[in-house]
C-alpha cells in the first residue's frame, strides 16, 4: 500500500485539528510535520484536547519551504500566509490543498473588490482547481493545486448546482446562511467570544461576504444565467454547522417533480444526503463530512414560482478540512470516502 507523506501548516487552529484527526487514521498517508505560528515545540495536545498522547508530532514553526520529500501540503493558513508560501512553490514538486480564499477566485479584479487588496500572485489564479469534488471531480485527479471552498461557498452551492446545470437558476437569489463560532477561528474576539455569541445573534458583512463571488464565479460556470446573489451571513449560537436558506425563481411551468431532479443530480454522491421525510438540519451532519439538501416549491405566481432551498453541513469538515481529504484522495487517485465514512454525532 502507498504511503504518502503530508505536513499540515496552521496545525493549530479548528481546521487543522481536523486534518490532523483524519490524517492521523488515514491508512495512505503519513504525517510528518505540523506547523503553526503558537505552541511551537509542544505536543499536539497542548492544542488539542481530543490529541492528547495519539502522536509523538510536535509542533513546528512554518519555514520557508516545506521538507524536499514532502508529497502534499495542506495549509491551513491565514490567506495572506498562503499567498506568501505557495509563491516560494512554484519549482517545487509538492502537491498544495488550501483551506483559505488566497486562490479560491479566479478573477483577480473580484478578489481585489472582496478581499480588499489586489492578488499578489494573479499568475497562479488558473493552476488551481476549485476543490468542491461534486462539480470538479476529474480536474482534481490531475491536478497539483487545489483551492478548497469557502464552508458558507460550499453549503449554498450544493443547494443551488442543481437549479444551475439544469439552466432553472437565472437572476436574483437571495440566500441567508447562519454559522456556527468555531468558522471565526480559534481566537476569540469581541464578537465571536462566548458570552456574546451564546445567547445571540447578529449579521456580519452582508452583501460584502468574500465567499459571495466564488459562489457566483462556480455556478455561472455550471449553467446560472445572469446570476446575481444577495448573501446576508449571520452568526449564530452554534460551535459547529452551517445551515442556509437560499430563495430563487424557476418558470411555473417547474412542477411537483423538482426534487426528483435534486435526487438524480446527487444520485451517486457519497456525501450528500437529500432527507425523505424532513428538511435538512444541522445536528444530522454535525461532526460528519455529510451534507443535506431539501427544497419547497410554492405556487406559481404569473410565470415564476419560487423555489426555497435548504442545505446544511458542518463547515470545519465538510465546509473545511473533511472536503480537503475528499480532495486530497482524489488527488492521489485513492478511494474518495477514505477516512471521512464517520456518520455525525447525535446529538
Amino acid at each position: 500500500m502507498a504511503r504518502y507523506k503530508a505536513a499540515v501548516y496552521g496545525a493549530s487552529g479548528y481546521a487543522g485539528a481536523e486534518l490532523i484527526r483524519r490524517l492521523l487514521s488515514h491508512p495512505n498517508f503519513e504525517l510528518v510535520q505540523v506547523c503553526a505560528a503558537d505552541h511551537i515545540g509542544e505536543p499536539l495536545g497542548s492544542a488539542h484536547l481530543n490529541l492528547e498522547g495519539v502522536s509523538s508530532l510536535r509542533f513546528e514553526a512554518v519555514p520557508n519551504t516545506p521538507p524536499a520529500d514532502l508529497d502534499v501540503l495542506l495549509l491551513a493558513l491565514p490567506h495572506e500566509a498562503s499567498h506568501r508560501i505557495v509563491g516560494q512553490l512554484q519549482n517545487s514538486s509538492v502537491r498544495v490543498i488550501d483551506l483559505s480564499g488566497a486562490f479560491r477566485v479566479k478573477s483577480a479584479a473580484d478578489y481585489q473588490v472582496f478581499y480588499g487588496h489586489p492578488h499578489p500572485h494573479p499568475e497562479l489564479l488558473p493552476q488551481f482547481v476549485y476543490g468542491l469534488p461534486e462539480i470538479n471531480r476529474a480536474a482534481l485527479a490531475k491536478t497539483r493545486f487545489v483551492a478548497a471552498p469557502g464552508c458558507f461557498a460550499t453549503c449554498i452551492q450544493l443547494g443551488l448546482l442543481p437549479l444551475a446545470r439544469a439552466g432553472l437558476l437565472k437572476g436574483a437569489v437571495h440566500t441567508v446562511g447562519l454559522t456556527g463560532s468555531s468558522g471565526s477561528g480559534v481566537t476569540p474576539t469581541a464578537t465571536t467570544h462566548h458570552p456574546v455569541r451564546a445567547l445571540n445573534l447578529r449579521t456580519y458583512r452582508p452583501l460584502t461576504h468574500q465567499h459571495q463571488p466564488e459562489i457566483v464565479e462556480s455556478l455561472t460556470a455550471l449553467g446560472a444565467l445572469d446570476l446575481k446573489l444577495s448573501f446576508v451571513p449571520i452568526s449564530a449560537p452554534l460551535t459547529r454547522g452551517i445551515f442556509a436558506t437560499s430563495f430563487a425563481y424557476v418558470p411555473s411551468g417547474v412542477d411537483e417533480s423538482l426534487p426528483d431532479l435534486y435526487r438524480k443530480a446527487y444520485a451517486g454522491e457519497p456525501f450528500i444526503r437529500i432527507p425523505q421525510a424532513r428538511l435538512p438540519e444541522v445536528v444530522a451532519v454535525a461532526g460528519s463530512n455529510f451534507a443535506e439538501v431539501g427544497l419547497v416549491l410554492g405556487p406559481a405566481e404569473g410565470d415564476q414560482r419560487l423555489v426555497t432551498v435548504f442545505s446544511a453541513l458542518d463547515n470545519l469538515i465538510k465546509g473545511g478540512a473533511g472536503q480537503a481529504i475528499q480532495c486530497l484522495n482524489l488527488m492521489f487517485g485513492l478511494p474518495e470516502t477514505t477516512a471521512l465514512n464517520e456518520p455525525a454525532s447525535f446529538p
